[in-house]
């Protein structure tokens, strides 16, 4: 279960972080509004997940759910471009990922 929390948390960090990005600087209100509760249940998912996950693994697994979500819905979204070192770095940091949650496992 503290898995599943802590992806769906590392999608919610992607969320709260493209919404600030929208925001401009908290100027418009309903990508603030989102940024908002966005960052909250992601903290919050986080924080339940290392109850039973190592903090070291558990925080650079966030992190890197985070910023490729991030990456990948920029480049989707146009205001990032799109190259294929980029694309290969994206999936490198995935793949990173899940080494650590199968060897996080092996503890």
């Amino acid at each position: 279960m503290s898995w599943i929390v802590l992806i769906v948390s590392g999608v919610l960090e992607a969320v709260w972080a493209t919404a600030l990005g929208r925001s401009e600087g908290f100027t418009k209100l309903w990508p603030s509004v989102v940024f908002g509760v966005a960052l909250v249940a992601s903290m919050g998912g986080l924080a339940f997940a290392m109850r039973e996950i190592p903090t070291g693994t558990a925080y650079a697994v966030w992190v890197g759910i985070g910023a490729a979500l991030t990456v990948v819905v920029a480049m989707v979204g146009g205001t990032e471009t799109v190259s294929i070192l980029k694309v290969l770095l994206v999936l490198g940091l995935v793949g990173c990922v899940i080494g650590l949650k199968l060897v996080g496992d092996a503890h």
